[in-house]
């Protein structure tokens, strides 16, 4: 078990910043998830804690003894990559078992590590059978046990479910939870997907440019975003972003004279009939229904639970319930008022 901090951490790849000053902690057995769009700094953070790449400033601690000179074999760091990497001409199995039997473990403790190992994740009747003959979601499952069966100090994994299908991935991040939990390790998950990052994860940490922006649970970032930026990465549909100048149209309370934007949660912006403003779509999704609405030539979105009666064309006045409005400063960096 183990935390993982970083101090006032850069790294440059020629005249790319890719991690720009970053300070972070991850406290010991948490599922902490490094969030953001491609080229963010994500994957380079891992790599950084994995020691593949050291740090051109700053300083890397492991359970509090900094790392930045201690090579990837000596951090008992295990990685589990976006491309898998495994060996094409062995079994599962095989593949499983390579980093105990490199590292000249007892076969009776391999045996065991891999029995609870593969019951855990699901594929004990799959160990026989070489990468070529499994789907991605099995190779998945295989690559994700190589790294769990080492019994490292903590997890790293980059993006690892992103080739595999939609309802695989939400059963695959189930487990992934599951097992991060009976474990009791550190995990660090890189993902670009939203969804994925806010349910699995106890902490977050949203990047830009090499940046962190914010940090915390992602209940609290999603409710309490200290940007635009954080606003718009977290929630689908994202967050409504205005000019002050459409806020008398929404019907506001509380609003603050020195505010420049505001923000609003689609699932927080009311419509009754009225006017103001005129629906120009309807996308209904079973449990809710997803609105696209026009207010003077801006498009919001706002959700809807089950199937309101609401159709295209339609005149409808819009409002905000006090406290749940967003007020940004001019620059779109702090959050003003809430």
């Amino acid at each position: 078990m183990a935390s993982i901090s970083f101090r006032n951490v850069t790294k440059r790849f020629g005249d790319t910043v890719a991690v720009d000053n970053v300070t972070l902690d991850i406290r010991d057995n948490a599922f902490f998830c490094l969030f953001g769009p491609p080229l963010s700094g994500k994957s380079t953070i891992l790599k950084l804690i994995l020691g593949l790449e050291h740090p051109d400033e700053g300083e890397i601690l492991i359970d509090g003894r900094p790392v930045t000179n201690v090579s990837p074999a000596k951090r008992n760091v295990a990685m589990v990559f976006q491309n898998l990497a495994l060996f094409p001409h062995m079994t599962a199995l095989k593949n499983i078992r390579f980093p105990l039997v490199e590292r000249r473990i007892d076969p009776q403790t391999i045996a065991a590590r891999v029995t609870d190992v593969t019951d855990k994740l699901h594929i004990g009747h799959i160990l026989h059978k070489p990468p070529a003959q499994l789907s991605g979601g099995e190779r998945q499952r295989v690559a994700i046990a190589r790294a769990l069966v080492r019994d490292p100090v903590a997890y790293l994994m980059d993006d690892p479910i992103s080739a595999l299908d939609a309802r695989l991935r939400e059963e695959t991040r189930v487990e992934l939870r599951r097992i991060q939990q009976q474990m009791g390790k550190t995990l660090v998950y890189v993902t670009h997907d939203q969804e994925e990052a806010m349910s699995v994860a106890d902490s977050m940490a949203i990047f830009e440019n090499g940046k962190v922006r914010q940090t915390g649970k992602p209940e609290d970032l999603y409710r309490h975003p200290n940007s635009t930026y954080v606003a718009s990465m977290l929630g689908a549909p994202a967050m409504n972003v205005v000019p002050m100048g459409l806020a008398s149209g929404l019907q506001v309370p509380n609003m603050p004279t020195r505010a420049e934007s505001l923000g609003v949660r689609p699932e927080n912006l009311r419509i009754a009939s009225g006017q103001g403003a005129t629906i120009t779509e309807v996308e209904p999704l079973g449990g809710f229904t997803t609105l696209t609405v026009d207010l003077q030539g801006t498009p919001l979105r706002a959700t809807l639970r089950g199937q309101p009666r609401f159709s295209a064309g339609e005149s409808v006045a819009l409002s905000v319930d006090a406290g749940r409005a967003h007020f940004f400063d001019p620059a779109g960096a702090v959050l003003v008022a809430q």
